[in-house]
């Protein structure tokens, strides 16, 4: 037996909307609970030149989103706002431009400290064009005013790869629910 059930929003015994539709099929989640925010995402949108053996911030300046204005764009830096600690899912992905570079390794800086957590790849130095990849997920309990920022360290490096129109070299995060 099948039913169906309309409505074009939920409350809760207060009157508080928790969800919403527009009548199309379009929901809103009303709940702050029930949302993956605050949440950003930026890249760089244009190469970098790095410092062989040199840890060295990653210049993210220009935005895809930001959710709650927590990501400087200015210092590519990400701050838990006032209200959202909890556990964020953070992304890394770092490319390095025409390089034989041996070693590369992405790391997050939690509260201007040293590394928080890092990924690493090594690989055989060769001849011709190399571009290597290097992603970082984490998964990290905040609070209140930790903050994150990207940083590399290489190894005979070429610099990083940039590019306007293609993401490259990028990084976000996103606050969980139900974790």
């Amino acid at each position: 037996m099948a039913g169906i059930l309309k409505v074009d929003k939920y409350q809760d015994f207060n009157g508080n909307d928790i969800m919403t539709s527009d009548g199309s099929g379009n929901l809103t989640l009303n709940n702050a609970a029930m949302k993956n925010t605050p949440s950003f995402a930026a890249y760089l949108n244009t190469s970098q030149s790095l410092s062989t053996g040199a840890n060295t911030k990653i210049n993210m300046t220009t935005e895809d989103w930001d959710t709650d204005g927590a990501y400087d764009a200015a210092n590519s830096k990400f701050t838990i706002p006032s209200g959202a600690a909890g556990k964020y899912r953070f992304n890394l992905n770092v490319r390095a431009g025409n390089t034989h570079t041996a070693r590369m390794v992405v790391k997050i800086y939690k509260n201007g400290g040293t590394q928080f957590i890092q990924g690493e790849n090594r690989w055989a130095i060769g001849s011709g064009t190399t571009f290597v990849s290097v992603n970082l997920t984490a998964d990290i309990d905040c609070i209140v005013g930790d903050y994150f920022e990207p940083y590399v360290y290489m190894e005979y490096s070429a610099g990083l790869h940039g590019n306007s129109t293609e993401r490259h070299t990028f990084w976000s995060a996103s606050k969980l629910i139900g974790a």
